[in-house]
């Protein structure tokens, strides 16, 4: 299990209604990209709005002038801090990309690959020149395939859309093992509720898909492409409706972790080929898979507790998966295995591809009125592909070491203010205690980036064929994890480049990742004010370490394990305060006047981590001051600039549309109640801003949480 602390590209966005330009209007002013000042010590106070009270809206107090002057570009759906720092990341690359471009022939042999990768996806000439030509022989490979068998055989292509697939990871179980794991896809909207919904939106963004799918049928050449599209979608619906799991439900690790052996894999499967998928694939070496999405037993239900408004919420799953495969027309599967294909590949198809694609991804789906620059999306593309070779650039120019030693002391202070929070909280005993302090002690931080940068070795990139560059970067990394099987657990690898801006925990292996494009301002600067550093980085640093003791990465040991290692009333109190937290958060409704609220339950692990990181980060920033007053600066406490850091953070705004994606996607909270759901709950602010009754945001004493 991995979470991240912003989920990566547009798929994080948080909400700000008050956006004071229009998607029109933006797409028309050719808006220059917003830009942060962060003043003489990491915040610039003068971007303080004196005509709201932060008690009523922390988020506003802080973050409203810089809102209101710097409307969204028409290239973006959402824009914030961590968009400022991914275009700083992106151009910085381009800067290393462009440098090799120039050098064109005197190049090494990974330079040279680098300048291939960019310069296929970056010449569109090219491309529309092509026409069909070059995603022609895998539209034959799909279209040749006029049986099950055969079709799992081009299901099985790294690099082909598959509703069925798998891959090796980390046993959680038995973490000192990798294990294969098989799950189910098939829709091509962001999540099952887009075909279950009937609002009006709903509908409209329905029929929108169906006229995008057979604007593909009718290019991938079948002769009546409405009732291919139709059927399509129809196959789409009928899993969306039948197999697939709500979002909040799929978050229950206990639910998720099925195990079954080859033989029992096979006999799930019925009539699908499941064999052939094994062998084609190399999954037949496995002696075991973990199957994600599996109807409970009646045992199951009764030992995790769960209700009929929770079953209500899980489909037929993976079972379910193989009966539809296997009573679905051929003819259907083929159409969407070819439309899928043109999708997913429609940016280095000809122009009208790509403009199909983010007109119904782009502006339906998000509201976003203008693509983002090819340019970008280029460096995007070769980073796929040899992303760590160009991060060892990166670190190289861009990462001073010093950046790394300073983070070492601040997660050094997180690690001590979380034994000491251990120590002193009330409600859990000592025996969990002592699991917890083990868990703890064993976290392995990682900064900046890992020492044995993956260097690709055997995969082959040319400069006049993007898709073929896809497949076999596909193959690349598909071999790559399928070597896992068997080899010992990889402790040094990462699942994000140095130039990434983010963060992630992953609980198999209980570590804690920092990549070095993310120790930056707004969230880091060398020579910032602690404070800042400890309400902005040390937030991060906590969100993370918080998310090895939130609702689901507390299920795992000081090994990685997936076990109960709580006692039953310790284990009750915490998941009393975790439901307290999903309340809170229910009642953000930022949408419909009020009908459309964030789903507290689904974002409860997000949630846990912001409000017990932050929690963490201030006792941090406590114990470095070793009982001293911090000085004030510029009018502002300590405790004051460290909230105001905290806030600086999550400064963003979005479009509407895109803010109802999130909603529904994304396991994170938008940035508004990033912002005010967690310090509403902080004594330590009320205090440092002289919080009232009177205030929006005041909650009783008995009524803030608590965790960590």
């Amino acid at each position: 299990m991995i979470r991240t602390f912003l989920v990566t590209g547009a798929s994080a966005i948080a909400l700000f209604a008050a956006s004071p330009v229009m998607a029109e209007e933006a797409a028309e002013a050719e808006i220059a990209t917003p830009t942060m000042n962060f003043g003489d010590w990491g915040f610039d106070p003068a971007g303080l709005d004196a005509g709201i009270d932060p008690g009523d809206d922390f988020f506003a107090y802080v973050n409203a002038k810089w809102l209101a002057a710097n409307p969204l570009p028409a290239e973006f759906s959402r824009f914030g801090a961590f968009n400022l720092l991914r275009e700083k990341s992106t151009s910085d690359v381009k800067t290393l990309v462009d440098e090799l471009v120039a050098q064109d022939g005197s190049l090494s042999a990974d330079e040279q690959r680098i300048v291939d990768a960019y310069k296929s996806y970056i010449d569109s000439d090219a491309i529309e020149a092509a026409g069909l030509a070059l995603a022609r022989p895998h539209l034959n490979d799909i279209f040749s395939a006029r049986t099950m068998d055969s079709l799992v055989k081009v299901w099985s292509q790294p690099g082909m859309s598959s509703p069925i697939g798998g891959f090796v990871t980390v046993d959680q179980k038995q973490p000192d093992t990798y294990v294969t794991y098989i799950g189910t896809g098939g829709l091509g909207l962001p999540d099952r509720d887009y075909y279950l919904g009937d609002s009006e939106k709903d509908l409209g963004i329905q029929i929108k898909y169906i006229e995008y799918l057979t604007f593909l049928a009718k290019e991938a050449g079948y002769s009546d492409p409405e009732r291919t599209a139709q059927a399509v979608y129809g196959f789409e619906d009928r899993i969306a409706r039948v197999i697939s799991w709500d979002r909040a439900v799929s978050r229950n690790r206990d639910l998720t972790y099925n195990a079954v052996t080859p033989a029992e894999l096979v006999a799930m499967a019925g009539e699908f080929p499941v064999t052939t998928m094994l062998k084609e694939t190399g999954f037949d070496k496995a002696t075991k898979f973990v199957v994600p999405q599996m109807p409970p037993t009646e045992d199951e239900i009764a030992e995790l507790g769960l209700t009929d408004e929770m079953l209500a919420k899980i489909g037929k799953g993976t079972p379910g998966m193989f009966e539809v495969m296997s009573d679905t027309p051929i003819a259907t599967l083929q159409a969407w295995t070819a439309l899928q294909f043109l999708s997913g590949n429609s940016d280095v198809l000809p122009s009208r591809f790509e403009e199909a694609n983010f007109e119904f991804f782009g502006k339906t789906l998000r509201g976003q009125p203008e693509q983002r620059p090819r340019w970008k999306r280029a460096i995007d593309e070769t980073e796929g592909h040899l992303g760590e070779v160009l991060g060892k650039s990166y670190v190289a120019r861009y990462f001073p070491e010093e950046n790394k030693a300073a983070m070492d002391e601040l997660v050094a202070n997180l690690g001590k203010a979380m034994a000491q929070s251990i120590d002193e909280i009330d409600w859990m005993g000592d025996a969990t205690k002592e699991q917890a302090m083990a868990k703890l002690n064993s976290f392995d931080p990682k900064i900046g980036y890992r020492d044995n940068l993956e260097t690709y070795e055997g995969l082959t990139i040319v400069g006049d064929n993007p898709i073929a560059n896809r497949m076999s970067s596909a193959m690349w990394g598909f071999k790559d994890n399928l070597a896992k099987l068997g080899a010992p657990i990889d402790r040094t690898e990462w699942f994000m480049l140095p130039q990434t801006v983010n963060a992630y925990y992953n609980a198999t292996k209980n570590e804690i990742v920092f990549p070095a494009a993310i120790l930056q301002q707004p969230f880091f600067g060398i020579s910032a004010d602690p404070a800042v550093n400890y309400g902005a980085i040390g937030g991060v640093i906590g969100h993370e370490m918080g998310h090895g003791f939130d609702d689901q990465g507390s299920k795992s040991d000081a090994t990685g394990e997936l076990r109960n290692w709580w006692t039953d009333a310790d284990r009750t109190a915490f998941d009393k305060r975790g439901d307290a937290l999903v309340e809170q958060y229910n009642a953000f409704c930022p949408l419909d006047d009020g009908k459309t609220c964030v789903n507290g339950r689904f974002t409860l692990g997000e949630n846990i981590g912001d409000l017990g990181g932050l929690s963490l980060a201030y006792r941090a920033y406590k114990l470095s001051l070793n009982g001293a007053e911090d000085a004030v600066i510029d009018g502002l406490t300590g405790d004051q600039r460290f909230f105001l850091a905290w806030a600086q953070v999550w400064r963003s705004q979005q479009r509407e549309d895109n803010a109802r994606q999130r909603l529904r996607t994304d396991s994170h909270s938008p940035e508004e109640y990033r912002v005010n759901g967690v310090v509403r709950n902080m004594d330590a602010w009320y205090d440092a801003f002289g919080i009232t009754p009177d205030d929006d945001m005041y909650l009783p004493p008995e009524e803030r949480i608590t965790i960590w």
